[in-house]
């Protein structure tokens, strides 16, 4: 099978063999897994998480072989927070991208994102924006400007969201529902407004959950960890 160059980044790894890497890669052309031979040598110090790669795979199966890695742009260089929202992410895309399931816009969504983390960008708009685009390619996306029934959402109103099927308006205030001027705010992406981010980080999680299959996220849960105050 022709092997042919494509960008990519290393979503994760790990050791496979005696001297071997089973590298979980993001394409253009969608997740993919592949065997990084001599991963102790000079392809494995590439083989790193957010380091942009030129890469050629070979293989008909699911589990490929890394013909070619070489470096491909400057590395995004990433530390504390902005560290684990980047494997955050990364774990988002491992869970729930389609093995080789095309999706080149969110492969330039992940690769921008990861610059504005680099350059120390404020966290929570770019995570929240990143969950709503992976959501919209996989097919899972719903309106924030307009209810299920296609009536415009009211600023004034009440809405909790039915998973597949979009916002739903409700007639009083109840656990798990969100104001109507907070998703006008989300679908503009203002974040000035006040409580537009909290709200979001709540419906991006209602959102995501049915897809995650019940399991928690490893990176959200060290991010927890480092964001918690030390114990006397």
């Amino acid at each position: 099978m022709l092997a042919l160059s494509q960008p990519a980044f290393v979503l994760h790894s790990r050791a496979y063999r005696e001297t071997s890497a089973l590298v979980d890669f993001l394409t253009p052309q969608g997740r993919l897994r592949a065997v990084l031979r001599g991963a102790r040598g000079k392809a494995g110090t590439l083989a790193r998480p957010f380091v942009p790669l030129e890469a050629e795979f070979r293989g008909r199966g699911e589990l490929k072989n890394v013909a070619r890695l070489e470096a491909g742009g400057i590395p995004n260089l990433l530390s504390g927070e902005a560290l684990f929202s980047g494997l955050y992410l990364n774990e988002l895309l491992i869970r729930l991208l389609p093995a080789e399931d095309p999706h080149p816009a969110v492969f330039e969504h992940y690769a921008l994102t990861l610059q504005a983390l680099a350059q120390g960008r404020a966290l929570e708009p770019l995570l929240r924006a990143f969950e709503w685009r992976l959501l919209d390619e996989l097919g899972y996306g719903f309106a924030l400007d307009t209810d299920r029934h296609g009536q415009a959402v009211v600023a004034g109103g009440l809405y909790r969201l039915q998973i597949d099927a979009g916002l739903e308006p409700v007639g009083q205030l109840q656990p798990g529902v969100f104001q109507g001027a907070d998703l006008l705010a989300m679908a503009q992406a203002d974040w000035s407004a006040a409580g537009a981010l909290a709200a979001a980080k709540r419906l991006m999680r209602q959102a995501l959950a049915p897809h995650l299959g019940g399991r928690p996220l490893v990176s959200r849960e060290l991010f927890m960890t480092l964001k918690e105050p030390p114990r006397d």
